[in-house]
Formats: C-alpha cells, sequence, structure tokens
C-alpha cells in the first residue's frame, strides 16, 4: 500500500517505485519573484542617475562585504547588521549611528526579502513569540531611539555590541551537543510566549536594537532555542522575520525624526542589489545543512567579532576596561545556561504536522 508522510506529502512508494509530487510550497514563490522584479526594476531607475551610479561604484567593498553579511542574515539568528556594524564603525571608522542606520536601512531589504521568502515557503514559524515580539517592538524601539540611544557613548555602543553576541557565542561553542540536539519542538500558541515575545521585543527594542540597529534576532532566537527548546530550523526563521519588521521600523522612525545618517545612500546603493539574494538564500540553506553546522558558524562569528572589537578599541577601552568586557560576556554566559537550563526543565512538546 502506498504511504504518506508530511503535510505536503512530497513523495509516495509504491514497491520500487518512488514518485515525487510538487511541494505545494513552491507556489506561492511567484510573490518572491515579483517582489525581485520590482526591486531590481526600481535599483536600475536610480542607476540611470549618474550621480547614484557613481555613488554605488564609490561603495563597491561594502557591497561585496553584504554579499557574506547577507548570507548570515539569512542563514542565522544574526542579522547582516552583525557584519555591516563592525565593517563601517571599526574597520572603516564612521560612526555607530550611521553603522545603526545602514544596518536598519539594508535589513529593511535583505532581511524583508528573506521573511518574504520564508512565508511563501510555508516555512514553520513559531507565531506567539513573534506576534508578541512585534507588539513589543512597537513600543520598546521607539523610546530607545528618541530617548535612549542619544545619551550612549560611541564606545560603550561598539561594547554592548561585542559583550552580547560574544557572550552568546561562547555558549553555543559550550552546550553544542545540547543545543544541536534540540528538536521536535515547533513553539506552542500560548499566552506565554507571546508575554515573552513581548518582553524581549520591549527591552531588545529599547536598549540593543536602538543603539546597534541589530539584535532583536539574537534575542528571540535565545528565548525559543534555550527557554522554549524550539528546533533551531523554527527559530531562526523566526528571528529573520522579527528583524526584519524592526529594521523597517526603525528606518521609518530614524527618517520621522532625526533623519538618516549621511554616507547610507550610498552603501545602501552598492549593497541592495547583493543583500536582496543573499539573504533569501541564506534561509534556504540553513533548511539543507546540518544544524549542528549552522550553530558552530554562527558560535565562531560571535566569538571573532569581540576579539576584533577588542583590539581596535583597545586605546579606548584600556585594560580595565577589556577586563570588564571580559566579565561582562562571563556573566552573560552564566546568565544564558540559566535560562538554558530552566528551558531543559520544562516539558517538551510534540512536533505539529
Amino acid at each position: 500500500m502506498a504511504t504518506c508522510s508530511g503535510t505536503n506529502a512530497g513523495r509516495f512508494r509504491s514497491g520500487a517505485k518512488t514518485l515525487t509530487v510538487p511541494d505545494q510550497r513552491r507556489g506561492l514563490l511567484w510573490i518572491w519573484l515579483l517582489w525581485l522584479g520590482l526591486f531590481y526594476g526600481a535599483w536600475s531607475l536610480l542607476m540611470l542617475d549618474p550621480g547614484n551610479a557613481a555613488a554605488a561604484w564609490e561603495h563597491r567593498p561594502i557591497g561585496l562585504t553584504m554579499l557574506f553579511g547577507s548570507y548570515v542574515a539569512g542563514s542565522t539568528p544574526m542579522g547582516g547588521g552583525t557584519v555591516a556594524f563592525p565593517i563601517l564603525v571599526l574597520a572603516y571608522g564612521l560612526p555607530a549611528t550611521l553603522g545603526r542606520d545602514f544596518s536598519f536601512a539594508i535589513q529593511s531589504i535583505g532581511m524583508t526579502s528573506a521573511s518574504i521568502f520564508i512565508l511563501c515557503r510555508r516555512q514553520q514559524l513559531a507565531w506567539s513569540m513573534l506576534s508578541g515580539s512585534l507588539v513589543g517592538s512597537l513600543i520598546g524601539l521607539p523610546i530607545g531611539l528618541v530617548w535612549v540611544a542619544p545619551q550612549v557613548p560611541t564606545v560603550l555602543v561598539k561594547l554592548l555590541f561585542a559583550v552580547f553576541w560574544a557572550a552568546f557565542g561562547v555558549l553555543h561553542l559550550a552546550r553544542l551537543d545540547d543545543l544541536s540536539a534540540t528538536t521536535g519542538n515547533m513553539g506552542r500558541n500560548d499566552r506565554r510566549e507571546f508575554l515573552g515575545g513581548v518582553l524581549a521585543g520591549v527591552i531588545a527594542g529599547m536598549s540593543i536594537v536602538a543603539v546597534t540597529g541589530v539584535g532583536i534576532d539574537m534575542v528571540i532566537y535565545a528565548a525559543l532555542v534555550l527557554a522554549c527548546r524550539v528546533d533551531p530550523k523554527v527559530a531562526i526563521p523566526t528571528s529573520v522575520v522579527a528583524m526584519a519588521f524592526n529594521s523597517l521600523l526603525g528606518l521609518a522612525i530614524q527618517q520621522a525624526t532625526t533623519g538618516i545618517e549621511a554616507g547610507v545612500w550610498g552603501n545602501w546603493l552598492a549593497a541592495a542589489p547583493v543583500v536582496i539574494l543573499g539573504a533569501p538564500l541564506g534561509a534556504f540553506v540553513v533548511g539543507l545543512i546540518g544544524r549542528r553546522t549552522t550553530l558552530l558558524f554562527v558560535a565562531v562569528l560571535c566569538v571573532v567579532q569581540f576579539a576584533w572589537t577588542c583590539y581596535h578599541e583597545r586605546a579606548s577601552l584600556g585594560i580595565a576596561g577589556m577586563v570588564a568586557a571580559c566579565v561582562a560576556v562571563l556573566v552573560s554566559v552564566y546568565a544564558l545556561d540559566r535560562l538554558q537550563a530552566w528551558g531543559q526543565a520544562q516539558p517538551t512538546h510534540p512536533q505539529r504536522s
């Protein structure tokens, strides 16, 4: 007798013969292709202006950099700004506010493209946590951009960025086997996860996202994987959609208040046609490769950027500052480890088809 498994019933077996049925997820990909066509059409019109073409050519190195950054954005719980921010601020010596605004601008294309791709493919998402985080971001991000971020010194912005990501990377390296084994939980539709998402959106939006332009994706991912024991292949696309929303919101708030930093436009023109494809590619690949490989890649990237930040800011931080940064990493790792221990104590939930 022929049997089928999975909601889309991709394969049927009858004796030795295998028949392949077209995956229903492909039926909506025309929406993503339409989005690509509209974007490239608009970008091509912009390139007809000699000034825009010259700006794009001048900033072509950041376009090449974001080829890698956009893949990271789609395949890991780290936004493209995680690569763009240290490149612009640490390597090129540009203001931290420009790094943040560029993160918003480029993620508004790349992670939005990845989100459309994810939704068109009907990938599993943790909807309760996601919807709660969007509500929380509507509260926390405007407060952070208008009142909190202007009060934070530039060196502390860089340190906050480095410490937060390094702590996450160290925890992944220490708990790689446990995290790689997390499976079977698709997230629940309950009030507790919704309220957890609201809290995460408020806190991350007001503090991390408002200052660095990234972060809500990592917070949502941590809450889902460590506390809720959700499969990373569900947590990562959920975090991508959350960061896309925050990027669009942050860009709109900046434009309506202080305005976007000068220099963002030229970098955006050079990088946008790259990230619109790179982020969806990452979202596709993460569904194919092993979970352990993805988590190991994330962890190493987090730790490397911390070392890079300390090296480049050694004159500003000094020995005491570096020691304090390392202590902050260790404390953060301990807090995340306790969060994971709490998550392991919670009952797991069967995978929903």
